[in-house]
């Protein structure tokens, strides 16, 4: 059921409070859950209509028909985009921010409200199986490119939903799972994403997690899903539980989830109803989760009643250049890409991911393509007749000739065909490798197609490998054998007209990794813990996964964060650094340096820039990463031209949690400033000295000697109750004794027989006037 259009006159944003006042508390309770898997409930009374939700987040996946108990029945046509994996990949605001647009025209023009998506949830590891669908292992780069699908979307009237709120970052027990994750951490890798998008888009609704946080499911949260969404973030909108991730009803309202998806057919209404009834629960929290609901719907309203259509062709245009943009060109030795046109005679193409393209993610954003262009249709559609083996086996490609024989088979009937040619080999990660519901085992491609790459290279006079996977596979076994790499990463119902494009110089690749490849899994440091076990999962990690954590053990990588080669060649220059000193008033957002550097195009092809702004804190008193993303930009360069780039720095980009006064303190001293092609290749830094307001720790009951010396006036206190015993404290007389006596916490010289003048009783006086008792 899509939604009531009848209603659509008699319900916009201006009559929800009334309404909510002519509601019965189990009307109220009613619209806190849906009415079936995919529509919010109506109160025929009242005239209050049903809206449909629907899976997104690169395509509509609206189901034909009624829907399933499980809402998989096959769905209506839609465009199918580069999932999340490959948007990340173009680093280009302006490219996500059309599809976003696309993607809006087509949910409104199937009667469909919100657009389930995007996932800004970190890759903490390369194995989680859903990581297709998200963005990045990068915060800051997760969060500005869903801010701006998530305008695109909404710019056509229909809401979005950001998920998973938050720490979703494994399938393994994903329902249960606890996240054990520390405060600053959260605060630094695994909520900015979620955060920015929220504070510049304000999407619709927010999507909560199946897991918990901590020990607390994300559905019953009261401090993520109110006092950090809420108050301290402002979002505006509703919030969502994923698909029956609610663990107690009850506790959920209270904390701050609005509606429960899909329908518990009416158990949990009964139950918020009782506990309004018996005084557990107050019905004014069921007046605000009905009055978000209805907000919500009534906004979708406005779109309904002129739905619109859309045209597949443009979108299907669309979704090939966007194709363009997302792969990564990894490794290109001798130039042996593009491809020359007029060789055609000499080309074999291999791998059956040629003719049957793994093109999207598997799980519940499978999205029923209007159009699909294999790269052998493409290839014929310009006219070449080239040869094609497949190779290997595929189950997606069951019943297509030469698929009812074996590996070995077609690999040796491959390999033969590609002796003195130049290969194009396609590879991949077959759709059972990688799904929602279940994370990888390992990072590998599969053994059929490694042979295929290994003894094809073997013989060919070139070999151009190209991947089709939703996260990072290992390349270090067999790279060496490859001439080209071109990672396409999951491109799309246009994946095969986009990688044919690039192949033969038709465009330039212009993709740059969101996540890196490490040359093992080993290396990573969150699989020292991923995916937990008895129910738990640690985050050991803390702040250094993806590069940070690559960067900060000194591990060799195949290809780090932000590279991707291109038919061209650039050069950086010119770095300027300007910063001004933080003060007490310096809003988060206030700008405190400008950094500028020129970027030259160097080469003889068009081409684009990625050139990335990344920051480090030498020298800092808290732990690091060598080095963050904090500012890129996407930059089109013409032979031989150059263009100056000015990115800035906020407070806040230069900002650290502080775990003692939870908040946000720029610590004063050094930065680093480096600006390059990507977190390894910075050809350009500078360092400047941040002057900044020394974060005060606030004095308490456990605070150490030295602790108490960095606040004077407490320090003169506290040395004048020890009286002559102060004297060991002395830096001055006695370093190495002061050192290891100034971090015994200053409560333990009233019991240890230091100072006869400093009692219990003193110190509780002396930290009540100076301190936190």
């Amino acid at each position: 059921m899509a939604v009531d259009t009848t209603a659509t006159t008699r319900l916009a944003v201006a009559d929800v409070p009334r309404l909510v006042a002519e509601l019965t508390l189990e009307e109220k309770a009613s619209l806190c859950s849906g009415q079936d898997f995919w529509n919010t409930q109506a109160v025929e009374r009242l005239g209050i209509p049903a809206v449909m939700v629907t899976d997104g987040p690169h395509g509509l996946r609206k189901q034909a028909g009624v829907a399933d108990h499980v809402g998989l029945n096959d769905s209506v046509p839609a465009t199918c985009f580069p999932p999340a994996v490959g948007l990340a990949s173009t680093w280009d605001r302006s490219v996500v921010r059309r599809v976003g647009e696309a993607l809006g025209v087509e949910t409104r023009a199937n009667d469909v409200g919100v657009l389930l998506g995007p996932g800004v949830n970190m890759k903490r590891s390369p194995l989680c199986g859903r990581n297709f669908e998200y963005f990045s292992e990068d915060p800051h780069l997760a969060g500005e490119l869903a801010a701006d699908l998530v305008d695109g979307i909404q710019s056509q009237g229909v809401g979005t939903s950001l998920k998973h709120f938050a720490a979703n970052n494994q399938e393994t027990d994903r329902m249960r799972v606890s996240a054990e994750v520390d405060e600053r951490t959260l605060r630094e890798i695994y909520l900015p994403a979620f955060e920015t998008v929220v504070t510049r888009s304000q999407p619709w609704t927010v999507m909560c997690a199946y897991n918990k946080i901590n020990g607390v499911y994300a559905s019953q949260d009261p401090w993520l899903l109110t006092e950090v969404l809420r108050d301290e973030w402002g979002f505006e909108g509703l919030v969502v539980s994923d698909w029956g991730a609610v663990d107690d009803r009850v506790e959920g309202v209270a904390a701050g989830l609005d509606l429960e998806m899909p329908s518990s057919a009416g158990i949990n209404d009964a139950r918020i109803v009782a506990a309004v009834r018996a005084g557990e629960l107050d019905e004014a929290v069921v007046d605000q989760a009905a009055a978000r609901v209805l907000t919500m719907v009534a906004r979708a309203l406005e779109a309904a009643a002129d739905p619109g259509t859309f045209d597949a062709a443009t979108h299907h245009a669309l979704a090939h250049e966007v194709a363009t943009r997302t792969a990564v060109l990894l490794k290109n030795d001798g130039d042996v890409l593009p491809l020359d046109p007029s060789a055609a005679a000499d080309l074999v193409v291999v791998g059956e991911m040629a003719r049957t393209p793994r093109y999207q993610g598997a799980g519940s954003s499978q999205v029923n393509p209007t159009r699909l262009v294999s790269a052998l249709d493409a290839f014929a559609e310009r006219g070449f007749d080239v040869p094609f083996h497949p190779g290997y086996v595929l189950a997606e490609a069951a019943g297509k000739p030469g698929q009812d024989r074996t590996d070995a088979e077609l690999r040796a009937e491959a390999v033969a065909a590609a002796d003195g040619r130049t290969a194009v080999v396609f590879a991949g990660l077959p759709g059972v490798d990688e799904s929602e519901g279940y994370d990888r085992e390992h990072m590998d491609l599969p053994a059929a197609h490694l042979a295929l790459v290994r003894e094809v290279a073997t013989v060919a006079a070139r070999t151009v490998v190209v991947l089709s996977n939703g996260s990072a596979v290992t390349v270090s076994g067999w790279e060496d054998a490859a001439d080209a790499i071109l990672e396409t990463w999951l491109g799309g119902q246009a994946s095969g007209s986009a990688t044919v494009a690039l192949l033969l110089g038709e465009a330039s690749p212009s993709g740059r990794l969101a996540e890196s490849i490490p040359v093992a899994l080993t290396d990573v440091p969150a699989q020292l813990n991923f995916p937990g076990e008895n129910g738990a999962v640690r985050y050991g990690e803390g702040l250094f996964i993806g590069y940070r954590g690559l960067d900060a053990t000194g591990a060799d990588v195949s290809y780090p964060f932000g590279h991707g080669l291109t038919y061209t060649s650039f050069g950086y220059g010119d770095l300027t650094v300007d910063a001004d000193a933080v003060t007490p008033a310096t809003a988060p957002d206030d700008v405190v340096a400008r950094v500028a550097f020129s970027v030259t195009n160097t080469g003889s092809r068009e081409g684009v820039a990625v050139p990335q702004l990344y920051v480090g804190r030498p020298g800092s008193a808290v732990a690091r990463a060598p080095r963050e993303l904090r500012g890129f930009r996407t930059v089109a360069l013409q032979p031989g031209e150059t263009q100056r780039v000015e990115l800035a720095l906020t407070r806040r980009d230069l900002s650290h949690w502080d775990t003692a006064t939870h908040g946000w303190v720029v610590e004063p001293g050094a930065v680093e400033v480096a600006v390059g092609a990507s977190s390894r290749d910075l050809p350009l830094t500078a360092t400047v000295d941040l002057v900044a307001p020394t974060a005060e720790v606030p004095l308490r009951a456990d605070s150490t000697i030295d602790e108490w010396r960095r606040h004077p006036e407490a320090w003169a206190a506290l040395s004048a109750a020890m009286g002559d015993a102060a004297q060991m404290f002395d830096t001055e007389s006695d370093p190495a004794m002061a050192a290891m006596l100034s971090a015994i916490p200053a409560v333990k010289v009233t019991t240890m027989g230091f100072a006869e003048g400093l009692t219990p009783e003193k110190f509780s006086e002396l930290l009540a006037q100076h301190g936190r008792a």
